[in-house]
């Protein structure tokens, strides 16, 4: 695993240089929301470049928040998955979207999904943790 300089032993500091960049949060909004894990469906989101996408999932990777595998229904692909490190940011995640659908004007947030997520934080997450648990455990 390539060293990333530390500026400080902070936990928060730590934490955000592997996942706290606009990129790496939308590629886990991907993971985690649209259930997008090839590389040709996360690179037109956002429109992110081939680049950057390369480089954040290398930082994912190499960092085991996802496990990267040939995808058996097309060889020729992979398949980006969640690891256990990589769903215990389930909950960040879905925190960040509560407070941008709650704080933000002119967001595009599902209403009914805020609802729920304002009302059952724990059961919607334990729900998407469990789907994620299954889904991406099937390569």
């Amino acid at each position: 695993m390539k060293q990333i300089e530390r500026r400080s032993d902070c936990p928060i500091s730590l934490s955000l240089d592997i996942f706290g960049d606009k990129w790496t949060l939308l590629i886990l909004r991907d993971f985690i929301f649209f259930n997008n894990r090839h590389f040709n469906e996360l690179v037109t989101v956002e429109k992110i470049s081939t680049n950057i996408l390369a480089d954040r999932l290398n930082r994912l990777l190499e960092n085991d928040i996802v496990k990267k595998e040939v995808d058996r229904n097309n060889k020729s692909s992979y398949l980006y998955s969640l690891t256990e490190k990589g769903i215990d940011l389930i909950p960040i995640v879905i925190e960040i979207y509560k407070w941008g659908a709650n704080n933000i004007d002119g967001n595009n947030a599902n209403s009914e999904f805020k609802n729920e997520v304002n009302s059952n934080f724990n059961k919607v997450t334990s729900k998407i943790v469990d789907r994620i648990k299954t889904t991406h455990n099937k390569v």
